[in-house]
């Protein structure tokens, strides 16, 4: 959420900022309610002060038997708080307009996030890893869905009949090998100093608010009779487990990570992105969470991005890493890199992991600030991260496409060997 101040004093800059993110912005708006807000608060002072001084002169006039005057001063005193009231629902509702307005207002991007107006725009930073020739090595390459079939890994059919189209149901060691990614994303991720956690998988209305999901969201989100709603991803509970809280600037940075099944609606998904494990409505992700200081912010944006690459690396998948453009870039990020993994049944990269610095945008919906009396007062907002660690679905695709062998069988990545059993070869036993 952006600070009212900031945008009264910055307001061409932020107009700017959401012509390029291609966000709506009426700023004639905005003026009108932040103008009326202060108005409305000048005179809510003077009305209160009349009121202070009013009341004390009626002692004063009752103590020198000065009944008649006394009466007309009380009876100001009533006209007082009726027009205080009056004027304190006309603020009241400028507060809960602005508010509104800042709720549904995307973060601004940082100055080193390149301006453009979608995809198509969004930076190579690099890539690491060369993609198979498959048919340099005379290997009719099939995509994980019919690998999936052919295995007897994936039942597509099933899902749907157990549930609705767009959910997966994974058997036997496609099962074990979802599992086996997980755990070895955790091990990895804490190995490095991440504190894992186990969240629940849906949150109350305020914590999607704090996060940014809520309140232009909502459209997105699974929701319960209860009012609650599934996660779409652990950035949501991981970011508000400090909700409302003042942390010292001792314990900072913190860095969390966490396993959670998440949910999306995904509308408006067609063609392959619609098929095996891409995109669907339940997936599994590994997310990683950060809080840090303003001034060490984006170094760790770099380290983040540089966990999730060492995933990519482990598991001898090519990728590339990109920086959102400001036409692409997600509601509440300041900042983004993506990674996108080589999927051959594309002939292109696919995202796999998005890494983002939200500045102090979600801390300062969630309230989350820290302290630091060694060089200043009061507190601060802190500045929150988070990044996929990755995306198990997409990275069990990943493997399958990219691992698969000239007999239909799967060679299991090393490292996910011992999470596996032993297993090194998927293959008709799965």
């Amino acid at each position: 959420m952006l600070d009212l101040k900031f945008v009264r004093e910055n307001q061409e800059a932020v107009a700017q900022a959401m012509k390029n993110r291609h966000a709506s912005w009426d700023a004639s708006r905005f003026s009108e309610l932040d103008e009326a807000r202060r108005a409305a608060i000048t005179e809510e002072e003077a009305l209160q002060a009349e009121r202070n001084a009013t009341s004390k002169s009626i002692g004063q006039m009752m103590a020198a038997g000065e009944k008649d005057k006394a009466e007309a001063a009380k009876e100001r005193v009533r006209e007082i708080n009726d027009q205080l009231a009056a004027v304190s629902a006309k603020r009241e509702a400028a507060d809960s307009e602005l508010h509104d307005i800042l709720l549904r207002t995307p973060n601004m991007p940082a100055d080193t996030t390149p301006v453009g107006d979608d995809e198509n725009d969004n930076p190579e930073v690099r890539r690491w890893g060369t993609p198979r020739d498959f048919e340099a090595e005379g290997i009719q390459m099939k995509p994980h869905w019919d690998l999936g079939a052919d295995l007897h890994m994936l039942e597509p059919e099933r899902a749907v009949k157990l549930a609705a189209s767009r959910f997966v149901l994974l058997r036997g060691q496609a099962a074990r090998l979802e599992r086996a990614i997980i755990n070895f994303m955790a091990d990895t991720h804490t190995s490095r100093g991440y504190t894992e956690w186990w969240c629940p998988a849906m949150a109350n209305a305020n914590t999607l608010t704090g996060t940014g999901q809520l309140p232009k969201f909502e459209d997105d989100l699974f929701k319960t009779r209860e009012g609650l709603y599934l996660i779409p991803t652990a950035e949501v509970q991981l970011t508000n487990i400090h909700s409302g809280e003042v942390l010292e600037a001792s314990d900072l940075p913190l860095h969390y990570c966490a396993f959670t099944p998440c949910f999306r609606e995904e509308a408006g998904s067609a063609g392959r992105d619609t098929r095996g494990l891409i995109r669907v409505h339940q997936f599994d992700k590994v997310e990683m969470v950060k809080y840090a200081k303003p001034e060490e912010s984006y170094d760790e944006l770099e380290s983040m991005v540089n966990d999730a690459e060492n995933i990519l690396q482990l598991l001898g998948l090519p990728y590339r890493v990109i920086s959102l453009c400001t036409g692409d870039i997600g509601f509440s990020a300041a900042k983004t890199y993506d990674l996108e993994v080589w999927l051959p049944s594309y002939g292109a990269y696919k995202e796999i992991s998005s890494c983002s610095n939200c500045v102090d945008f979600q801390a300062r919906r969630a309230n989350i600030k820290y302290r630091d009396p060694e060089n200043f007062k009061g507190s601060r907002y802190v500045h929150t991260l988070n990044g996929s660690g990755l995306a198990v679905g997409r990275t069990m695709a990943a493997i399958m496409e990219n691992y698969q062998q000239a007999d239909g069988t799967i060679k299991v990545p090393e490292v996910l060997v011992p999470y596996m059993g032993g297993v090194e070869v998927i293959g008709d036993q799965a």
